[in-house]
């Protein structure tokens, strides 16, 4: 094609840049920022969601063959002292540290210390 062929259309820049700050604000005004959840009725949606929580009291290292040495009564020596915080994991995240409480006749975790992790 020769480039005589070709007919270029004129444009009207300011109207062009009206149109386009006009959708744009419309846009904008459609979509209003979200906020965050300010009570319990807000969070509702996410009641029923199942997330697995432990408290590790503390850790030991040994071979197969001591493990199955371990009989009725044995004690394994962990990594921490008593009285120490134990580490509270919600989904294999750390989220808190506390101590291990007596409930009626059951153990029970109070959180003393709540641990923020940047999501990066």
């Amino acid at each position: 094609m020769a480039d005589d062929d070709l007919e270029l259309a004129e444009f009207d820049v300011d109207d062009l840049n009206a149109k386009a700050a006009a959708e744009m604000e419309a846009g904008l005004e459609a979509e209003e920022p979200q906020k965050p959840p300010t009570n319990a009725k807000e969070l509702e949606a996410v009641y029923d969601i199942p997330v697995q929580v432990s408290a590790v009291l503390g850790k030991a290292t040994m071979k197969v063959s001591q493990l199955l040495k371990l009989g009725r009564g044995a004690v394994v020596e962990l990594d921490r002292k008593v009285g120490e915080a134990i580490d509270i994991y919600v989904n294999d995240r750390l989220v808190a540290r506390g101590e291990v409480v007596v409930v009626e006749d059951r153990l029970g975790v109070t959180m003393t210390e709540i641990i923020k992790m940047d999501r990066s």
